[in-house]
């Protein structure tokens, strides 16, 4: 039988005592980053298995508290999806003295998020799981965290050049290509297409931003035709009635316009507001599994859904959280989900595999 590393084996590598070893895998500080990454690198090398069932028991002396700051889902479904994923995430975490407390704030009101965001660092929370939607108001976020040595980590949207926060979730850039690519197939030469940015606040929402990055940049590498692009940004998308003027309009304006690409999950408000003589020539891509944009998936109306995993987002957060936090596992800093093609015909597999997701990944 194999022996087990010891403490000792780590130090004896790495050239340092074993006091050092124990603080990094204990997370008591006084180890300068350079040194913690060269321990940590031998512990995965080595094959080093911290005792669980001891900190399983030490947890139980001191609950370690995951706050989860989402959007509101009651006024947003896509919202729901992530919300589920860490709701049995703390189900199969429990066990291990993590608790998770959800805050959620309004989904276009940025000063109300710096409200919730003042009422989660009050309480002074282990870590923290945080949608930052709103980019100036996520960097304050991020700078009390830095300063009170809080771990934290993002989902939904990925901030730039910031060292301090994990990210999980799409690659934003990579998707706005996708969807390029995506409504290309049904496009010729001389059509118009358009991305509509069914949202507020988008001049702050960066995933929105690299999303027409990437989609502009996918038409610009095409060759073989010229397709028109357009970008448009309607923020009464909870207007039916303004929806469907606006959208008579840009068809009027437009004569060849022909694809559209929502950068979010409410491509059902633009299908539901174009006129039926629109269809089956206008093509629409949007993204994720929610019951609308399924209902009009499946009636034909919308072309392609693009998964982003929301349900694994908030899943494999809190998992990562815990892995460092209590089994001090070495975790990736940036963990980007595949971007599911979903179309009619294979929907139901997308669906029932989020169902059957696995109750634990450590």
């Amino acid at each position: 039988m194999t022996e087990p590393i010891r403490i000792k084996d780590i130090a004896k590598r790495v050239g340092v005592s074993s006091g050092t070893v124990d603080r990094v895998i204990h997370n008591r500080g006084n180890v300068s980053a350079d040194l913690r990454e060269k321990i940590e690198r031998a512990m995965e090398e080595m094959g080093y298995e911290p005792n669980i069932a001891a900190r399983s028991l030490a947890n139980n002396r001191k609950t370690v508290t995951i706050a989860v700051i989402l959007p509101d889902y009651r006024t947003d479904p896509y919202w729901e999806q992530p919300k589920e994923g860490v709701e049995r995430a703390a189900e199969s975490v429990r066990h291990f003295g993590a608790v998770v407390e959800f805050y959620f704030f309004p989904i276009f009101e940025p000063k109300v998020f710096l409200t919730v965001v003042s009422k989660v660092l009050k309480n002074q929370p282990d870590a923290i799981l945080v949608a930052p939607l709103f980019l100036k108001e996520a960097q304050f976020l991020l700078s009390e965290c830095a300063q009170r040595s809080i771990p934290i980590l993002s989902i939904n949207t990925q901030i730039e050049n910031a060292e301090e926060l994990d990210y999980i979730g799409q690659d934003s850039y990579q998707s706005g290509v996708l969807a390029g690519r995506l409504l290309n197939f049904g496009l010729s030469d001389g059509d118009h297409a358009m991305l509509v940015n069914l949202d507020k606040e988008v001049a702050s929402a960066r995933h929105l931003q690299e999303k027409e990055r990437g989609f502009k940049d996918f038409f610009k590498s095409v060759e073989q035709k010229d397709v028109v692009i357009h970008i448009n940004v309607l923020e009464d998308f909870d207007d039916p009635e303004k929806m469907k003027a606006w959208a008579k309009e840009q068809l009027k304006l437009f004569p060849k316009l022909k694809g559209f690409f929502v950068t979010n999950s409410r491509a059902y408000k633009l299908a539901e507001a174009l006129p039926s003589t629109t269809y089956p020539w206008a093509k629409i891509v949007g993204f994720d599994l929610i019951g609308p944009d399924l209902r009009l998936l499946e009636e034909g109306k919308i072309q392609f859904l693009i998964n982003q995993n929301a349900w694994h987002q908030g899943y494999l957060g809190v998992i990562t959280l815990v892995n460092r936090l209590i089994l001090k596992k070495r975790t990736q800093r940036i963990l980007y989900l595949p971007l599911d093609i979903i179309v009619k015909e294979n929907v139901e597999y997308y669906l029932k595999r989020t169902l059957e997701s696995p109750t634990m990944v450590v």
